[in-house]
């Protein structure tokens, strides 16, 4: 349970006004949102679109009994206290930070281009078979979901797992100085945000800001075979790095790998006799849970002692989740993101499933790729064939240079390209459909194929 007095808050956050009245008063959570306000919270009046301070009678309606405050104090409420400081998003990271302090858990930040989700739940399983532990819950990872997340934190937790998001330099940093990881993960650099990162070397400098706030003795995790980042790891010595992959060359890495459709078996190097099982399809996500078993393992953990849980952890919704389809057929839906690297894994790993009846692809544009959007999309190319896909649906304007590419490769009937309104795609596959079809459906959030997957489930 949160708790902390408004003397605590206003020292935290350097309050610019006297609180002595109110010093005792106790709050027991910090919200934004007037509408998910319960008695006892700090309501905190961000301003963006719209400013919160004209949301203050709602929010003491609703249960505030203390304010962040940055206008005027002459325009403030009278009935609670309220903490004037120069910015609230500021106040509310300060606090947050000083919260962290005060529990004093160990902090474990991800990011990465693809992965941090799935790679945080899987270190939450790996981590609380000896731990109680923290974590964001969905993708609330920005400079706002961050620091909430941190004051959502239970007083007796002693690991808290923090997924860092990024769309620019810079707000990684922001993040890792505000949280301070004793260790750092980083999934993979795909080509996420490359419209305004310039380059998989630009991303690659945007995720190794997590070191920024790093502990002195802190561990940073990440993938061995990636060059971009053996580039950049030098500030840090030999014994703060651990590496994860498929070879050998990394401190932990895979033996076996059988990948079936809803689970998959991996043994490791470390612990060659233990098979290890995911709930999850992919060969891809192996490399996730080596990040995950790494950060166990310097915290501690055994792979044995880890084992057991990852093989019953929860992936957060939408991710690379199977649903089962009109007509008796198997949806894997996987529409919540993307990048070329994440589709053209996840692609491959389809392809490769046993099934006795048909493969379909519903595949739409990935956004945010620049000027090497084309180029991009086009290399989608090199993972679909008609040998083991039997119908592929494209949607988005970026898509048409993979439908151009794929002409030649597919017959007549068996590709299909679409844009604007996704009803005539949605009658397509309700028409095409039969029992024990397989379909993939994956884009990026904004392309909104989570529209085509309520509409094709049951």
């Amino acid at each position: 349970m949160f708790s902390l007095t408004v003397r605590e808050i206003a020292s935290a956050v350097g309050a610019q006004n006297a609180t002595d009245k109110w010093a005792d008063v106790e709050i027991s959570a910090v919200g934004f949102d007037t509408r998910k306000l319960f008695s006892g919270s700090l309501f905190v009046p961000l301003i963006g679109d719209n400013d919160g301070h004209a949301f203050i009678e709602k929010a003491i309606e609703n249960g505030a009994k203390a304010a962040f405050w940055s206008r005027p104090l002459d325009e403030a409420p009278t009935e609670i206290p309220v903490i004037q400081v120069e910015d609230t998003l500021k106040a509310l990271q300060a606090l947050a930070s000083y919260y962290l302090k005060k529990i004093h858990p160990k902090v474990i930040g991800i990011t990465g281009s693809n992965g941090k989700t799935t790679t945080k739940d899987m270190t939450e399983a790996v981590v609380s078979s000896a731990y109680r532990v923290h974590k964001t819950q969905g993708n609330f990872n920005n400079h706002i979901g961050l620091p909430m997340t941190i004051l959502e934190m239970p007083e007796d937790t002693e690991v808290i797992i923090l997924e860092m998001g990024m769309n620019h330099a810079d707000e990684i940093r922001v993040l890792s100085d505000l949280a301070e990881p004793d260790i750092a993960i980083i999934t993979m650099i795909g080509e996420s945000h490359i419209e305004y990162l310039g380059s998989r070397a630009g991303i690659a400098d945007a995720k190794m800001e997590i070191i920024s706030g790093l502990k002195p003795d802190g561990v940073l995790i990440y993938p061995g075979e990636e060059p971009l980042l053996e580039e950049r790891v030098h500030s840090l010595v030999k014994e703060q790095l651990k590496t994860f992959g498929t070879t050998e060359k990394n401190d932990l890495y895979p033996l076996t790998i059988d990948a079936q459709m809803t689970e998959t078996t991996f043994t490791t190097n470390a612990e060659p006799d233990l098979s290890i099982t995911l709930p999850v399809l992919g060969t891809y996500n192996v490399t996730n849970a080596l990040a995950a078993l790494s950060a166990g393992l310097v915290l501690g953990i055994s792979i044995e002692q880890a084992a057991p849980k990852l093989s019953v952890f929860q992936l957060t919704k939408n991710r690379t989740e199977w649903l089962t389809g009109i007509h008796e057929s198997m949806i894997l839906n996987d529409a919540y993101n993307a990048n070329p690297t994440a589709m053209k894994l996840v692609l491959t790993n389809f392809s490769a499933l046993p099934n006795t009846g048909r493969k379909i692809v519903v595949l739409g544009d990935m956004l945010e790729l620049g000027q090497q959007s084309r180029e991009l999309h086009k290399s989608i190319e090199e993972v679909l064939s008609a040998e083991s896909i039997d119908q592929v649906f494209l949607y988005g304007n970026e898509m048409h240079v993979l439908y151009a590419a794929l002409l030649g490769k597919f017959a007549e009937g068996h590709l299909h390209y679409f844009t604007g309104d996704k009803e005539p795609m949605i009658h397509q596959l309700k028409q095409l459909i039969q029992p024990k079809d397989h379909i993939l459906i994956k884009s990026s959030l904004g392309t909104d194929l989570l529209t085509v997957v309520q509409e094709l489930k049951v």
